[in-house]
């Protein structure tokens, strides 16, 4: 045992052996809060002695304990709780020791929470969540279902977008948390983890986690024991809805409007294949190179851009003897939306010259099916069961078309090229958790986990066509083979994971000052990826020949396909690029969370973690077949600390040591292909390390209300990033760019009621905020000494990407009631980030930032009476231009801009019971 590890040790011990000399000349009542009908324990609950000053609440276990004065005597314990019915008690104090009194609370109807799936109070109020976090020896921040329907979020990454230090990138699933994104961040759903959709990412796309099946979203900044080791900006977790009652069933219809689709009315075309259901059943074609077999056709198809939303949710609880209970509670709905954005795309060289200069204008359909079901079954107050079973849906489907200047292709400015893109997503999920209290000291929480997804993109089609300035019509353009192709893209991804837990109290179990827990993590993950394209090479002959860009199954056909006019090919025949691969991680942790002194609490953590990461790769760059493998061990340590300055204001100190693993997609040797860009992997990559300090200080003046500060510190070894390589094609790839990164800023929360009016109407605010500066040190010679590549940086130093410097939230409610069955919400949101980097300056280009936006969005929810409501929400308020520019040497360059339309929606609920 080191040093430090004695003094640690000597210390909790004398304070142990000091708690308990000090405990033995005390004597009152102790005990702990259950709600009566779910078993769960309830933190936040205010315990008072009747007619006396003496008073306290419960902890996060429900627990609670006060000293009393004078034994024999009669007293009157009253326990109160919003949305609970008041309890009161009388027990009589025997004797010099600690008199038990359980307690439990039954719900009261509540009006507020009409997102709620139960007629009882939700665990997940912004009320209950705040008393949680103010109770919480960790640093966690939640949003639950009441606030995301009080500000309109109908989805996970817009609530993540609402939380302070946390934006979204428009037109992307990725999420930077303190001005880190994707690699650095981790994704779970209800504590196991879950895979990601996207080859390219980490994490799964919250997009497609709508509000509806989500009771909270927890974001961990600071990092813990219990969490996974690869984890920098923060941790993510999706908890499921659930339903304890005696039946629920809601049907609800909505739809919305987009004020750009609405402009294009009756000339919204979309490509053949995809239905509106958002699943399709199509693939690569039988005998692709001996014909052309392709089933959908290339010209657009005109739809009636009306979207639909439809769900429907029930739940029931069973009771059995003994005080046995089964809950369920299953969701279903399929929502879909219609878009349309137009603007500047272009692509520029060092001092501005045109590569690629289009107007881009892009239809788009997207769907989201979600089926849910959980289960619980509560034996007795100290053993449970739950099984959690999810199905998603996802599809997105684009129209893209890039018209404009094409160097050494359309330099007349005549360019154009159609890309239509179909991407589908099917997410399962089963879990089962178990926790089990076996003894006054000993408890065990487990939890095991499958998921598998299934990500395709079926027939992807580009093709380009240009007018010649010797003819006066319009053909096909060729440079390469691969202008003109279409493309097959299929991932399964396959997960186990296993959590088990043992807790054991220290000291006396009623009245325990902490815990020591122990446990193992496991996640065996299986990824096979694979795609072709079948490069559609047009003949001398057939450049020749007129073409109309609607209407290109005139010329791609097999009558001109048999007669020569173009060939199909595959990158190397018609084998498909391929990799596999094997993620294990096995991980033991130590965790002790001891009170000691009455005010500072402290969490001393230790993980261990072995990695295996390994890729199989055959691709058009590597045709052999290589295998590309790594082995970490991970020795993490990790501290918390929380000082209770008073019953409502805390400060606390997080520290702790973490690591951020590359991607399977990044470590193969790997070419993927998009209009603007090309990405290859690079099997030289290798984790980075992480080093955290987080400081906090909040305040909870009174109940529902909030104001904290919090300052922040990261020093990132070795960082990776993407950035684009010194070769002829400028191909992009994902790089350990340098020695080091850092990232320092703060983060300020305000919640308040303005006014509370004597009917009971109530004003609120809350708002949060953060600065950050981010920095990394770049070096090409690193770069050429650790990977085959070489590059050519514009700079030596940079932010990290994704990175805003100021971050801000806001939102204003107004509630409105009538009477206990009918009520109004009406709420103003406003978002607003900063410039960020999108990319790196290379090749003495300046770097890519996207520029400051700001939205706003109006949320109205009427209540009309128990069973009716209507829901109405205008967001994107002040449709501001999304503008994306490249520094140059000059002045800077727009290279991307456009409107995303303001967007009305209209809902309606109605409770059949």
């Amino acid at each position: 045992m080191n040093k430090f590890s004695y003094y640690v040790a000597l210390i909790i011990s004398l304070l142990t052996i000091q708690h308990s000399v000090v405990k033995a000349q005390q004597f009152g009542v102790k005990g702990k809060v259950l709600d009566l009908e779910t078993y769960q324990p309830i933190p936040g609950v205010s315990i008072k002695i009747a007619n006396t000053n003496l008073a306290t609440s419960t902890n996060e276990s429900g627990e609670f304990s006060i000293t009393l004065p004078t034994k024999g005597s009669e007293y009157i314990l009253v326990s109160t709780f919003v949305g609970y019915d008041a309890d009161s008690t009388k027990f009589t104090l025997q004797t010099n020791s600690w008199e038990f009194v359980p307690v439990s609370l039954i719900n009261s109807s509540s009006t507020l929470d009409e997102v709620v799936v139960t007629r009882r109070r939700e665990r997940v109020s912004e009320i209950a969540l705040l008393d949680e976090r103010r109770l919480s020896n960790l640093m966690v921040e939640k949003v639950g279902s009441q606030e995301l329907s009080r500000k309109g979020v109908g989805d996970a990454a817009s609530a993540m977008a609402k939380m302070s230090g946390v934006s979204k990138v428009d037109g992307s699933n990725q999420v930077y948390v303190r001005g880190l994104g994707d690699r650095y961040n981790s994704t779970s759903y209800n504590g196991l983890p879950i895979p990601s959709n996207n080859p390219e990412r980490k994490n799964i796309n919250l997009d497609i986690f709508s509000t509806d099946i989500v009771d909270y979203i927890a974001i961990d900044k600071v990092y813990n024991s219990y969490m996974s080791g690869d984890f920098a900006g923060g941790n993510v977790d999706i908890a499921a809805k659930s339903y304890s009652g005696t039946g629920l069933l809601e049907v609800s219809l909505g739809s919305s409007i987009n004020t750009n689709v609405v402009d294009k009315w009756g000339n919204f075309s979309l490509q053949q294949g995809p239905s509106r259901s958002g699943f399709v059943n199509y693939g690569v074609p039988n005998d692709p190179l001996g014909g052309y077999n392709f089933s959908n056709t290339l010209n657009p198809v005109n739809v009636n851009p009306i979207p639909a939303n439809v769900g429907v949710l029930g739940g029931k609880s069973f009771e059995f003897k003994n005080g046995q209970r089964l809950n369920l509670f299953a969701i279903a709905n399929y929502t879909s939306d219609y878009n349309y954005r137009e603007g500047v795309n272009r692509s520029v060289a060092a001092g501005g010259e045109q590569l690629k200069d289009f107007h881009q204008t892009r239809f788009g359909f997207s769907t989201n099916s979600t089926a849910m079901l959980n289960a619980n079954y509560v034996f007795n107050p100290n053993h449970k069961i739950a099984y959690n079973f999810l199905f998603i849906n996802s599809s997105d489907q684009f129209r893209d078309t890039y018209s404009g200047f094409i160097r050494d292709l359309a330099e007349n400015g005549t360019g154009i090229i159609q890309r239509g893109t179909f991407v589908q997503n099917k997410l399962f999920v089963e879990q089962l958790l178990g926790n089990h209290q076996f003894t006054d000291r000993i408890g065990v929480d487990w939890g095991a986990s499958y998921n598998n997804i299934i990500s395709s993109i079926p027939d992807r089609t580009q093709n380009i066509t240009r007018q010649d300035d010797n003819l006066n019509f319009r053909t096909i353009a060729q440079n390469q083979p691969t202008d003109n192709h279409r493309y097959y893209q299929d991932l399964t991804e396959n997960e186990l994971a296993f959590n088990l837990v043992g807790n054991y109290k220290l000291g006396d179990p009623d009245n325990s000052r902490g815990k020591l827990s122990i446990g193992y993590n496991g996640k065996i993950k299986r990824r096979e990826f694979e795609d072709i394209q079948f490069n559609l090479r047009v003949s001398a002959t057939g450049l020749e020949q007129e073409v109309d860009p609607n209407n290109l199954d005139a010329f791609f056909n097999k009558g001109n396909y048999e007669d020569g006019y173009f060939g199909i090919e595959g990158f190397v025949r018609d084998f498909p690029q391929v990799y596999s691969g094997r993620q294990n991680i096995h991980a033991g942790f130590a965790n002790v969370d001891y009170k000691l002194t009455d005010k500072l609490t402290g969490i001393l953590g230790f993980r261990y973690e072995n990695i295996m990461q390994s890729i199989f790769y055959r691709t058009n760059l590597d045709r052999s077949g290589t295998t590309n493998t790594f082995n970490r061990n991970g020795f993490l340590p990790n501290l918390m600390l929380k000082y209770e300055v008073s019953d409502k204001q805390n400060l606390r100190l997080g520290a702790s040591k973490t690591y951020t693993l590359p991607q399977f997609k990044e470590r193969a040797y790997f070419i993927y292909e998009d209009v603007t860009e090309i990405k290859v992997g690079n099997p030289d990559l290798y984790p980075s390390e992480d080093y955290n300090l987080d400081l906090k200080w909040e305040m909870f003046p009174k109940s529902g209300e909030l104001l904290s500060f919090t300052a922040f510190g990261k020093y990132i070894k070795d960082p990776i990033n993407e950035v684009t390589l010194a070769s002829s094609t400028n191909d992009i790839s994902f790089l350990n760019t340098g020695d080091y990164g850092t990232v320092y800023g703060a983060e300020i929360e305000v919640k308040k009621d303005l006014v509370t009016f004597d009917n009971g109407d109530k004003l609120t605010f809350g708002a949060n905020a953060a600065y950050m500066k981010t920095n990394q040190d770049l070096s090409a010679e690193k770069v050429r000494n650790e990977t085959n590549f070489n590059l050519n940086l514009t700079y030596d130093k940079a932010s990290f990407t994704g990175a805003s410097d100021f971050l801000a939230n806001a939102d204003l409610s107004y509630v409105k009631k009538w009477n206990a069955e009918s009520d109004l919400m009406a709420t103003v949101v406003y978002n607003h980030f900063s410039d960020r980097l999108y990319a790196l300056g290379t090749e003495g280009k300046g770097n890519q930032v996207d520029k400051a936006v700001g939205t706003l969005d109006f949320i109205m929810k009427y209540k009309l009476n128990r069973r009716f409501g209507i829901d109405l929400t205008a967001r994107n308020l002040l449709d501001p231009s999304y503008e994306r520019v490249q520094e140059n040497q000059n002045a800077p360059v727009t290279i991307l801009s456009y409107k995303k339309g303001v967007r009305f929606s209209l809902g309606l609920k109605y409770n059949l019971f």
